[in-house]
């Protein structure tokens, strides 16, 4: 009998450790896919060396931007940067009797799309605190693009139009989308959204 307890003890208590990490896993993934995104703004528009976000549209351009955009275009490359801004939010705020539980985003693995056509990708530089008690946490993504690589075919005034569309006076982000999969730290490792998710400027999107 000794020796049958003896097995039957560890191994109980094997079984309900291995119920304990298993429901563990189980929350770790239903937090995951609570976490939402979505476009809340683009800024710091410039391309080619000219600042955009102070234009209305190209007949406001004065003749030193003109020619250094016009200059750039003949040389056929258009490099243009901005920020991206992503708002994330974190559901498990303690609320309705859940546990108020922070969020480590480990990775963000991006594809920037301008009138749904996919241009470049990147990822976070490091991982980001997504915690239960805020409403948002905002992340600033660093975006260099060349327009003439991806939109020659509109020529001249619709590489400038389209700029000043994204990131003029009156620009906005609804021509912008993310084709994305994030990535969130738990103590079993990381883990990863099991599909990409787009996310858009209207409303969050999570997995």
């Amino acid at each position: 009998m000794r020796r049958i307890s003896s097995i039957l003890i560890p191994l109980a208590f094997l079984l309900l450790s291995s119920c304990s990490t298993l429901s563990d896993i189980s929350n770790a993934l239903a937090s995951l896919k609570k976490m939402e995104f979505r476009i809340s703004g683009l800024s710091n528009l410039k391309i080619a060396g000219v600042d955009v976000s102070r234009i209305l549209d190209p007949s406001k351009l004065s003749v030193a931007d003109g020619i250094a955009l016009s200059s750039a275009f003949a040389r056929k490359s258009l490099p243009t940067t901005f920020t991206l801004n992503v708002d994330a939010r974190n559901p498990n705020n303690g609320g309705q009797g859940a546990r108020n539980t922070p969020l480590t985003l480990s990775g963000l693995d991006w594809r920037l799309l301008i009138d749904d056509k996919q241009t470049i990708s990147g990822n976070i530089d490091k991982p980001i605190e997504i915690p239960g008690t805020a409403p948002l946490t905002t992340i600033p993504l660093s975006v260099s693009v060349d327009m003439y690589k991806f939109f020659a075919d509109r020529g001249y005034d619709g590489i400038i139009n389209l700029a000043l569309a994204l990131g003029g006076t009156k620009g906005s982000t609804a021509r912008v989308k993310l084709d994305a999969q994030p990535s969130v730290g738990t103590a079993f490792g990381t883990m990863t959204y099991p599909s990409r998710i787009t996310i858009v400027d209207s409303e969050f999107r999570g997995g």
